[in-house]
């Protein structure tokens, strides 16, 4: 079953969070869903050389607030704030409700599925070779602290006549295992010979605590309290 299914699908509720945290009535949902995809489609055709990875969109009431995950934030900040500021006035009009931008930096770009399969799909526009991008990727992230990793690349491989399917694996990829913090994107690639389908599994370890421990990354430990002795295990030394 866990070759089948979405990795982040199956983990929502369990490791992983939504990228959309908002309610609305039935009539409205449908309307909110559709003004998701319209936002995340402009700030993808937007930000194309920002390295995007996550998009979040939150909708209190009558508001939005939208977190971008980047690993170039000062290509979507701008000098002085000014891009993130017109950026804020087009979502606004775009949503048709006061939108605030926040930026999460990626410190780890190798880490991260959308990345790397945008990495590999640049390189394959520009022509280098698949095979050298594969392993190159791969040898970046178990280098940057990955427990595993596998990429899939699908389509006229090389600029063959017969499409095909190659991928290539190292360390563990656990797919089964729900606890598994497993990131996971899927891109294409406008090539020449056409177009070449890009697929990344990331394992980046266990979260043992669930949601807690995304939802709250500092566990504080709670003090124990002391054990207290029974009257049957006094010490020689107590009796009289």
């Amino acid at each position: 079953m866990g070759q089948k299914v979405h990795p982040i699908g199956i983990r929502l509720g369990v490791v992983k969070k939504h990228n959309a945290n908002w309610y609305a009535n039935p009539k409205q949902y449908s309307e909110y869903l559709i003004n998701d995809i319209q936002v995340r489609e402009y700030l993808r055709k937007k930000l194309d050389n920002a390295m995007i990875s996550n998009i979040m969109i939150e909708r209190p009431t009558g508001a939005a607030k939208i977190t971008i995950s980047t690993a170039r934030p000062g290509i979507v900040i701008g000098k002085k704030g000014e891009d993130i500021e017109r950026l804020q006035k087009e979502l606004t009009k775009i949503m048709g409700v006061p939108a605030q931008v926040n930026i999460e930096e990626i410190t780890s770009p190798d880490l991260d599925a959308r990345l790397v399969a945008d990495g590999i799909g640049s390189q394959l526009e520009r022509r280098v070779m698949f095979r050298r991008a594969m392993k190159r990727a791969v040898q970046n992230s178990m280098r940057s602290g990955a427990k595993g990793i596998k990429v899939e690349l699908s389509g006229r491989l090389g600029g063959a006549e017969i499409a095909r399917t190659e991928w290539y694996r190292e360390g563990r990829v656990p797919l089964h295992t729900l606890r598994a913090d497993i990131d996971y994107a899927s891109i294409r690639a406008e090539t020449t010979y056409g177009t070449i389908g890009v697929k990344v599994w990331i394992f980046r370890g266990e979260i043992l605590d669930g949601m807690n421990s995304v939802y709250n990354p500092v566990n504080e430990e709670k003090p124990r309290a002391p054990k207290r002795r029974g009257r049957g295990n006094r010490r020689n030394s107590d009796r009289g």
